[in-house]
């Protein structure tokens, strides 16, 4: 089930960018793994997945230790600051960096371990009450604050959209998200380096894809469902 899930979702990223006039390889699949069993990523792993995503970092660290090394993993879920230390040397990027404090700690952390850490800024583009991130209007301040911190990389930015069953209802936040990024790109603020959009998830990663996505995060569709509402 996973291989043939992996190959459908594939082939859609291939038509929707010969659609929209995107090279494939511009837009990069990360398997959502949480709450699944090491033996499914083991089966997405031997379909050619190298990117997976976490929401806690103890899942995280507990599969960084049972996967194979080439794995680019992605903390994707809110991550706490006290929890910064045990993953600043595993992780590939950071998704869900939303505050100056966060950023401080990683900072600090990074350091320390003598590493740099990829961070993409998450914003709450939709202004949904029950979703981390930081505003709109709130994220370039940010941003060159960040980049002043040493042992940080700002790679880009980051949103998790509304749950929907019509995608097109989320074209406005990707696009929004979109418009923000290109703001930031043309600021030209040392240490930011904008090349990726992490937007879209198994309902709606085609329509992040036509607005720009460079990664689609994607769980429900590879995995199947889990036990909770919230999809990923």
């Amino acid at each position: 089930m996973i291989k043939e899930n992996i190959e459908c979702i594939r082939s859609k990223i291939r038509e929707t960018c010969e659609k929209c006039g995107r090279k494939q390889e511009d837009v990069k699949l990360i398997a959502v793994s949480k709450t699944k069993p090491v033996s499914m990523l083991k089966e997405a792993y031997d379909c050619g997945c190298r990117d997976f995503g976490e929401n806690k970092v103890q899942e995280l660290v507990d599969k960084w230790e049972q996967m194979p090394k080439d794995i680019r993993w992605h903390m994707i879920g809110h991550l706490q600051r006290n929890k910064v230390k045990y993953i600043v040397d595993k992780v590939y990027l950071i998704h869900s960096v939303d505050s100056l404090r966060l950023a401080e700690e990683i900072s600090k952390e990074a350091v320390k371990k003598g590493v740099t850490v990829s961070i993409l800024i998450e914003v709450n583009v939709a202004q949904e009450e029950t979703k981390f991130g930081t505003t709109c209007n709130d994220v370039c301040n940010l941003v060159e604050e960040i980049a002043k911190l040493p042992g940080i990389l700002v790679k880009g930015l980051m949103t998790i959209a509304p749950y929907v069953e019509n995608p097109e209802e989320n074209r406005q936040y990707f696009e929004k998200l979109r418009q923000i990024y290109v703001d930031i790109i043309q600021k030209n603020v040392d240490n930011v380096y904008m090349e990726e959009l992490s937007m879209g998830m198994t309902g709606d990663y085609v329509t992040a894809i036509t607005e720009g996505a460079t990664y689609v995060r994607i769980g429900t569709a590879i995995f199947g469902e889990r036990l909770y509402v919230n999809k990923e």
